[in-house]
């Protein structure tokens, strides 16, 4: 009884099987999630550099209320452009191959950033209109405040329906992952509850 035993035991510990296979570069819903990061930081890039370009043109040229929109439109989108270059920069130090879960998470992570971020815009849309309102005071300085409630609004709006397009994007390749992961059906198996 106890040689069985004993050479299950040896068996079991010389067996080297991993838990999870590497997903190789060429697997569709890595690359998918991958360019679509890349894609997203690309696109927020170009829309702060056409901003910001924009913006001091318009705003050498405008007076009163534009121009201090188009002051808050270049002011706003430095810090897109900043947060568009390390995302890219995050998206192409992304590793060549990944396993599954590691890949999964990583998906999770993103679409929880762009909630997290959606929920932000709205606080910026509200903002945007707090200072269009404060604008309607006698003793404001009506022409910054308005122009830059509108800028803020815009901007609000803009990356609130950026994050949110990219959220479900991301969204909708999470169940691509359990044919990779695997489906445990009945039986026992592991819940990850978010």
């Amino acid at each position: 009884m106890r040689t069985p035993l004993t050479l299950l035991l040896v068996v079991f510990l010389c067996t080297c099987v991993p838990a999870q296979e590497l997903l190789p570069p060429e697997t569709g819903v890595y690359l998918e999630r991958v360019a679509q990061q890349r894609g997203a930081m690309l696109l927020l890039g170009g829309w702060a550099v056409g901003n910001i370009g924009l913006g001091l043109v318009l705003r050498a040229n405008g007076m009163g209320e534009a121009r201090r929109f188009h002051e808050m439109n270049a002011i706003w989108n430095t810090v897109n452009l900043g947060i568009a270059g390390f995302g890219l920069y995050a998206a192409l130090r992304e590793p060549a191959t990944m396993g599954a879960f590691d890949a999964l998470r990583a998906n999770v992570g993103f679409q929880k950033v762009l909630l997290f971020n959606a929920g932000l815009d709205v606080g910026y849309i509200m903002g945007g209109l707090y200072l269009m309102e404060r604008g309607r005071r006698p003793e404001a300085d009506t022409d910054r405040l308005r122009g830059y409630g509108k800028a803020v609004i815009l901007q609000g709006s803009f990356l609130f329906a950026f994050d949110l397009i990219n959220y479900f994007i991301a969204s909708g390749r999470t169940a691509a992952y359990g044919p990779i992961l695997g489906a445990v059906g009945e039986g026992i198996g592991l819940r990850w509850v978010f």
